[in-house]
């Protein structure tokens, strides 16, 4: 996670350095860069950051080299080294949805805007389950 407060070209450099180490003594295997995504904290009064991710083949110098130089890195906000199966699927960016205007957050719940309520089914039929629920969903709260 970078911190957007320099040029894009500043946070494109930095990522460069973190690409050429990784090519220097591993593989690397895939790269995204997710853009500016708003955070779930604030860190160094910033509240977003400007996401890249990296899988790639290593030995573990280069893990110690790249924890160090990442620390000490003006520009980086945080970053996690983890190691992952080969097999593994590769990540794909998460989907940034735009709040939707006029949406009511208490659409399709039960009573007093909780959990839907439990529908009872009316038959004599000894094989008819006797209530039915709905699985309950709860709605993400809208970003403010």
């Amino acid at each position: 996670m970078l911190d957007p407060g320099p040029d894009e070209a500043g946070r494109d450099v930095l990522a460069q350095e973190v690409r050429t180490r990784i090519e220097a003594k591993g593989t690397l295997k895939h790269e995204n860069k997710w853009g500016l995504r708003k955070m779930a904290y604030e860190i160094n009064k910033r509240n977003e950051a400007d996401y890249r991710w990296f899988r790639f083949e290593a030995p573990s110098e280069l893990l110690d080299d790249l924890n160090h130089s990442l620390r000490i890195a003006d520009g980086v906000l945080r970053f996690r080294i983890f190691k992952v199966d080969s097999e593994a699927p590769v990540m794909v960016p998460p989907a940034v949805a735009a709040p939707v205007h006029g949406a009511s957050r208490d659409r399709d719940r039960g009573p007093q805007g909780g959990r839907p309520a439990t529908v009872t089914a009316d038959t004599d039929d000894d094989d008819a389950p006797e209530a039915v629920t709905e699985p309950a969903v709860d709605e993400p709260a809208a970003a403010e």
